[in-house]
Parts: structure tokens; sequence; C-alpha cells
């Protein structure tokens, strides 16, 4: 499986293509990661050095990708962090011209632009791009709750308000949604859901809450259950493997007492989790 990855990296810890591309590569994937921003470390300290890339930066790169032939040979194209509005345009085009080569390649949009307790924390433009221009040309989205309220400006307190919210982005376009964090009046304070819809069908996925605030996790875990849903055909299937690799990072990470995910040093539950979780009909 080839994958046209473009988000932001970060030298130190795991965000954007720093979280998602090993974890894609450790399952046997080739992915071609284009940056939108070069950072020192994730904005979630409150300070950083770097800077935001330009927009046709990912033009050049996909034209030098193009010019060697292998576009065609593009499975999907995963999108996050975008950075500017600006370059929302420039993987709108990046992501025609790899339809335009393999009509079947799929396009896996993040769409970040904020989370629960954070508010909106992306540059002006963004969040309009990925409402007005984006959702309409995705097939997977994977936006959190914050994110599913914004998009399609519905509150989502219950289980059922966050299946009608699904089916109103649903119905913007992109057939598959998966929702990376779900709290709801029937969500047990020491848990976790998360919900995954396609084809008239949704699930529902429980984990356990762990005692910890990290950054880069919801990168990951679009980035596996596009590999996992295009590998096995089923967002089911896809959900259930990928929450169960990204519950074994997350607990690792908590029992280390760290702030960055252990993308490398718990590897192994990207490939055989420690703990498998089923999902339920919904």
């Amino acid at each position: 499986m080839n994958i046209l990855s473009i988000q932001s990296w970060v030298a130190y810890g795991h965000v954007g293509n720093a979280s998602a591309v090993f974890p894609l590569q450790r399952l046997g994937a080739e992915v071609w990661a284009i940056h939108t921003v070069q950072f020192s470390n994730h904005t979630g300290y409150g300070a950083w050095r770097g800077q935001v890339l330009p927009a046709s930066l990912i033009g050049d790169c996909v034209q030098g990708i193009a010019e060697r032939g292998v576009l065609g040979r593009c499975d999907a194209v995963l999108t996050g962090y975008v950075g500017d509005a600006a370059t929302g345009e420039a993987i709108l085009d990046a992501v025609g011209q790899v339809k335009a080569a393999n009509p079947r390649a799929v396009w896996c949009c993040d769409p970040v632009i904020g989370d629960v307790g954070r508010g909106i924390y992306v540059r002006a433009g963004i969040p309009e791009f990925f409402r007005d221009r984006a959702l309409a040309l995705a097939d997977i989205v994977t936006p959190n709750q914050f994110e599913l309220e914004w998009l399609t400006g519905r509150s989502v307190a219950t289980l059922a308000e966050a299946r009608a919210a699904v089916a109103a982005l649903q119905a913007a376009g992109p057939r598959c949604v998966l929702l990376t964090s779900l709290r709801t009046a029937e969500t047990p304070a020491d848990a976790m859901d998360l919900l995954a819809a396609e084809g008239g069908q949704a699930w529902r996925l429980r984990t356990p809450l762990l005692p910890l605030s990290v950054n880069g996790a919801g990168d990951a875990i679009a980035a596996l259950f596009l590999f996992h849903r295009q590998r096995s055909g089923s967002a089911r299937d896809a959900l259930e493997r990928a929450v169960s690799s990204i519950y074994g990072v997350l607990r690792r990470t908590a029992e280390a007492g760290s702030r960055e995910l252990l993308t490398v040093a718990a590897q192994d539950e990207f490939v055989a989790p420690s703990r498998l979780f089923a999902a339920e009909a919904c």
C-alpha cells in the first residue's frame, strides 16, 4: 500500500507525520511524506520554533513524484494539520492529481481545527476550508467531537445526536467517518467512546479512560484507520484494529509518565495489540 501523507512535522515528539508515518511503515505501507510545517515540537508546549512551509512546496513535491511515473500507484492520500489556509488549496490540487492518476485512490482527511476545552487553535480560514471545500471531496474524515460539532453546526450530547451529526457530515460528502473521541451522557466517567460509520451502519467502541494528556494520538489513529479500512474494506474492522493499537500505545505512555507518545518504544502495539477491543452496532 502506497500512501501520500501531507501533514505537519516536528523534530521532537510525535504529532502529524511524526506520529503517522512510522506506524504505517511498521505495518508495511510505503509512505510518501510531505510536510506542511517544520516545528521543533508541537504547539501544546506553548512555545516552539520553526516555520509554516510554503504551499508551493507541496505542489513541487507532488509534481516531482508524478515525474517519477508513480502517482498512479498511490492508493490513498492522508492529510492532517495544514498550517495555513493556502496550504489547503495545494492539498486539493494534490488529491486531484492522485485521483486523476488512480481513480480508486481515496482521500482520508483529518480536519484538524480544535478540541474540547481548547476551542479552535488553527489559523483563520482553515476551519472554513475544511467545511466548505474539503468535506465534499474527502472519502474518509476523522474529526474529534469538537470538530464534528463545528463542521455540522450540531450539538453532540447523546449517542443519538452523535449519530445524527455523523450522518450530516456524510451527507456533505465523505462516505466513511471516524469520530476519534466521544463523551456523551451515556459515556461512563472512566471511559472514552469512538464511533465509525459507513454504508448506513455505525459502530461504537468503548475503552477505559487513561490518566494522561498527550498530543498526536489523533494523527496516529487516523493513519491506522485508513490503513486497516483500505486493507479489509471494513470500517468496523478498521475501528477495532486502530483503537486497539492506539490504546496499547497510550497505556504504555501513561505507565511511563511520558508527555510524548511512546511511538517507537511501544511499536509492537501497531502490529499485535496487547488488548483487543470489539465494536458494537449502535
